[in-house]
C-alpha cells in the first residue's frame, strides 16, 4: 500500500483554490501510484475558521466545492481530506470537524472528530459537535484503518503533567487489534516546544496500538497562528521513520507496512525554529489580506533592528521601508544606526522629524489645559506623533506597518497606547526582550550593526532615559515573565510582585494590541482571555 501525505498551505474561506491545490496534489500521487492520499484537518475550509461557523452559508459554500473535487480525483485514488461538514443529528451543534474519505463514484465517508480542544487558541465547541472515534475506522486493501483528527490523540498524559487534559482518552475505547493503521489529520500550531511533545502523543498512539502511524500537518499561517508541518511517519513501535519539511509545502510518498529505513534530519537550534516561524507568519499574513509591503519606525534600537531584519528576509527589500522619527530627546547615534542598518538591507529608509510638530502640539494644548509638568503627557506626545506618520503612509500606500514591541514590554505594558503599541501585526511579541538579543546576535549579527546589540535599550521619549528606570533589567524580568505568562506559575519574591502588579494592570493595552504571532506555549493574544476589570492581583 502506498500513501501519500499532502502537507498543504490552506487559504481560509478560500474553497475554490483549496480545492484546486488538493486536486493538483491528488494527480501528484496519481503520478506515484498511490493508493491513498491524506491531507491536513480542515484543509478544504482552512483553520481556525472560528465565527466563520456562524453563517450556515459558509459551511454550504465549502460543501459544494467538496462536491465538485470528488468528480476530480483519480479514479484509482481514495482521498482522506479536512473539511467543515453538517451534523446529521437533529440536536447538538451545527458542524462536524471532518475527515471526508471520497472514492470516485462513491459516497463519501464522514469520521467526525472527538475530542475537541478549548484551551489556549482553540475553542472548537463553540461551534462543532464531538464525533465518536470508535466509529472511526475503514478497511482498505484488507487493512482496517483507524481515522483520527489533530486532538483525538493528545488526551495521554504528558511527560512532566500530573494528569491529561481529558477525563477519558477515546482511543482507549479501540481495541489495539482491531487497527492496523493510525492516520492523524492535523492543524496544530507551532511553538517551540511543540515537536517533542508531538512525536511522545504520536509515538504513544502507535506503541498503544503496535499499529505505525501517519500524522499529516498543515502547514501556512492563519492570523496569529503558525503551522509549521513537520508532517511525520511513525513505526508501530514508536520510532519515527520520515519526517515532512518544516515551514513549507511537502509531499511524501509512504509505504506504512514495508520495512523503511529511519531518515536522519537535522534539528535546527531554537532560534533559527523560531525565526523560520515568524518569517512565515509575516509572508502569510500579506498573502492571505492581499497586501504586499510593508514599513516600520526603525529606532536604532535593537526591537526594530530585528523586526526589520525578519521583515526583509520573509517578503524581500523592495517590500520594506523604515522610518526614522527623531524627536527632542532622540539621539544622533539612534539616527546614524537606523540609516546605516537599512543601508546593510538595501531597504528604503526615509526620515521625518518630529521636534516642530511635537512643541506646536504641546504649546496648544497648554494653551488650553494650562501648564502640563513635563512627564507622561509629553513622552507619549512623542509615540503618538510617530505612530501618525507611520499610520498616514500606511493609509497613503496601502503598506502595513510592523509593530516592533518585545513580550517583555508587552507583559509590563511599557508601550504607549495608540503610539508606539500600533501597526497591523506584531512579529516578535511573543519574544521576550533576551531571546531578541540572542537571536539579533546567533541569526542576523552580520547586518545589524554590534552597537545597536550592545547599547543598553531606551525609549528616548526624556533626557537620559533607559529602560531599566522603569524596570528590572531584562535578564532578571524574562524569567519572570516567562514563569507568569507561558507556565502560569505565582511569583513570590518583591521583583515578581512588581511585575505581577504591572502585567494585571495593563491588560487594557493588550486587548488594543495588533495580531502577534505566537511562537511560545502561551503568547498574549486570542489565547490569553484575561480580564480589564478586575481586582485579582495573586
Amino acid at each position: 500500500m502506498k500513501i501519500a501525505i499532502a502537507q498543504i498551505n490552506s487559504f481560509l474561506g478560500a474553497f475554490e483554490a483549496n480545492r484546486k491545490k488538493i486536486e493538483a496534489f491528488c494527480k501528484k500521487a496519481e503520478k506515484h501510484s498511490c493508493d491513498l492520499i491524506i491531507f491536513p484537518e480542515s484543509a478544504l475550509f482552512g483553520y481556525h475558521p472560528v465565527d466563520l461557523l456562524e453563517r450556515p452559508s459558509i459551511v454550504d459554500a465549502q460543501l459544494r466545492e467538496l462536491k465538485k473535487l470528488q468528480k476530480k480525483i483519480p479514479k484509482n485514488l481514495k482521498v482522506l481530506v479536512g473539511a467543515i461538514t453538517h451534523n446529521p443529528k437533529s440536536n447538538g451543534k451545527p458542524f462536524l470537524n471532518a475527515a471526508v474519505l471520497l472514492s470516485k463514484n462513491k459516497s463519501p465517508k464522514i469520521f467526525a472528530k472527538e475530542l475537541l480542544p478549548t484551551y489556549d487558541v482553540f475553542d472548537e465547541g463553540r461551534h462543532i459537535q464531538p464525533g465518536d472515534l470508535s466509529k472511526n475506522i475503514f478497511s482498505f486493501k484488507g487493512k482496517k484503518i483507524l481515522v483520527t483528527i489533530c486532538e483525538d490523540i493528545w488526551a495521554w498524559t504528558l511527560p512532566g503533567q500530573k494528569h491529561s487534559n481529558y477525563a477519558q482518552n477515546p482511543l482507549l475505547k479501540i481495541k489495539p487489534g482491531n487497527v492496523d493503521l493510525v492516520v492523524n489529520l492535523s492543524a496544530s500550531p507551532f511553538t517551540d516546544k511543540k515537536m517533542k511533545w508531538r512525536q511522545f502523543v504520536t509515538s504513544k498512539t502507535a506503541t498503544h496500538f503496535k499499529a505505525p502511524l501517519i500524522y499529516v500537518n498543515m502547514v501556512g499561517a492563519q492570523d496569529e497562528i503558525i503551522f509549521d508541518g513537520a508532517s511525520l511517519f511513525t513505526s508501530k513501535k514508536g520510532q519515527l521513520l520520515q519526517q515532512c519539511e518544516r515551514f513549507q509545502e511537502d509531499f511524501q510518498v509512504i509505504e506504512p507496512f514495508s520495512s523503511p529505513v529511519p531518515q536522519k534530519r537535522h534539528q535546527p537550534n531554537v532560534h533559527h525554529l523560531r525565526k523560520d516561524a515568524i518569517l512565515l507568519g509575516i509572508s502569510d499574513f500579506l498573502k492571505k489580506t492581499g497586501l504586499s509591503q510593508v514599513h516600520l519606525g526603525l529606532s536604532g534600537g535593537l526591537d526594530s533592528a530585528l523586526v526589520a531584519c525578519l521583515a526583509t528576509e520573509a517578503l524581500g527589500p523592495q517590500k520594506v521601508t523604515a522610518f526614522a522619527l527623531p524627536g527632542p530627546y532622540s539621539s544622533s547615534q539612534s539616527l546614524r544606526l537606523a540609516r546605516k542598518l537599512a543601508k546593510n538591507l538595501k531597504i528604503s529608509f526615509l526620515k521625518i522629524e518630529i521636534t516642530s510638530t511635537y512643541k506646536h502640539l504641546l504649546a496648544v494644548l497648554e494653551k488650553t489645559l494650562g501648564s502640563i509638568p513635563f512627564g507622561t503627557v509629553q513622552e507619549n506626545l512623542q509615540a503618538r506623533l510617530r505612530a501618525l506618520c507611520l499610520m498616514a503612509y500606511a493609509n497613503k500606500n496601502n503598506s502595513l506597518l510592523l509593530n516592533t514591541s518585545n513580550k517583555s514590554e508587552m507583559a509590563t505594558g511599557y508601550t504607549t497606547l495608540y503610539g508606539d503599541l500600533c501597526g497591523g501585526l506584531c512579529p516578535i511579541g511573543d519574544l521576550l526582550k533576551t531571546e531578541v538579543k540572542q537571536m539579533a546576535k546567533t541569526i542576523y549579527a552580520h547586518v545589524i550593526p554590534q552597537e545597536i546589540i550592545s547599547r543598553p535599550p531606551s525609549a528616548e521619549l526624556r533626557p537620559h532615559q533607559k529602560d531599566t528606570d522603569s524596570l528590572p533589567p531584562y535578564p532578571i524580568l524574562d524569567p519572570i515573565v516567562e514563569k507568569l505568562v507561558e507556565n502560569y506559575k505565582g511569583t513570590h519574591t518583591s521583583t515578581g510582585r512588581q511585575v505581577l502588579k504591572m502585567l494585571m494592570k495593563s491588560e487594557f493595552k493588550r486587548w488594543q494590541a495588533p495580531p502577534i504571532l505566537k511562537i511560545s506555549n502561551h503568547a498574549f493574544g486570542r489565547g490569553r482571555r484575561f480580564p480589564i476589570a478586575s481586582k485579582a492581583i495573586f
